[in-house]
């Protein structure tokens, strides 16, 4: 369904991706494929993906996948993202998905747990596209994409990824606060915070193009050295019993 989706979303914005230096050598772009040939993978694999989802796992992960795939696909690359500079902020419910899809895959049901998980991923989403659209801003004008930096200028953009970082540690700390991880998770999360926080109070003060390049590297780095955190931490009582 991921790749239904990403399928979808490249055969969307083809004229975007043409002048933007980081997509503009997707196949679309190039010509390598055909738009039959696209909305033929996509709906071969998106089809194959549902009817896994369904007989295989359980009803109600193929319904919030199904969900997913229209929320990525449909509201926020045909909707959101090229009309409003909060196109990340709301579409960024889409990307944060995983964590409540595995849960119910798993377990048939969606406590609170997943939806912690979500509003980690959707709070990390705006500092981590924001630290991108800074240093791509040029290109997002061109495309005509309007992207936070594009609308609003840098400085309105680098205040509002230090606010969201704020958000993004706040909600960090919620999985230790409800009892849902240990202090394992809690010691890894602050020190990976705290560099966070750290890049995002230097985009703030001193802007760099550099600077917003590390950033986005390092948002990539932070999101999934905490989720390992989080399964390190579970599985820590375990392999230290007798």
């Amino acid at each position: 369904m991921a790749g239904a989706a990403a399928a979808f979303n490249c055969l969307v914005e083809e004229k975007f991706d043409a002048v933007m230096a980081r997509t503009r050598g997707r196949p679309t772009v190039m010509g390598t494929i055909s738009t039959a040939q696209i909305l033929m993978l996509s709906g071969a694999v998106g089809g194959l993906g549902l009817a896994i989802l369904w007989h295989a796992v359980n009803p109600l992960t193929m319904w919030l996948t199904l969900a997913t795939f229209v929320g990525y696909a449909i509201v926020y690359t045909i909707i959101l993202k090229p009309s409003t500079p909060q196109n990340i902020v709301i579409g960024g419910a889409s990307g944060a998905m995983p964590p409540v899809l595995g849960w119910a895959a798993i377990t048939g049901d969606v406590p609170y747990q997943p939806l912690l998980l979500f509003l980690i991923i959707f709070a990390w989403t705006p500092p981590h596209f924001w630290a991108l659209a800074l240093y791509r801003r040029k290109e997002y004008a061109r495309a005509g994409i309007p992207m936070l930096p594009v609308t609003h200028g840098e400085s309105f953009t680098r205040l509002h990824l230090l606010l969201y970082t704020l958000v993004m540690i706040a909600t960090t700390l919620m999985p230790f606060a409800t009892g849902m991880a240990g202090y394992f998770y809690l010691g890894s999360a602050l020190i990976l915070d705290a560099v966070f926080l750290f890049y995002a109070i230097v985009l703030y003060v001193a802007y760099t193009d550099t600077v917003a390049k590390r950033t986005f590297a390092y948002s990539i780095f932070y999101l999934a050295a905490l989720f390992a955190a989080l399964m390190i931490d579970h599985y820590l009582p375990l392999l230290s019993a007798p």
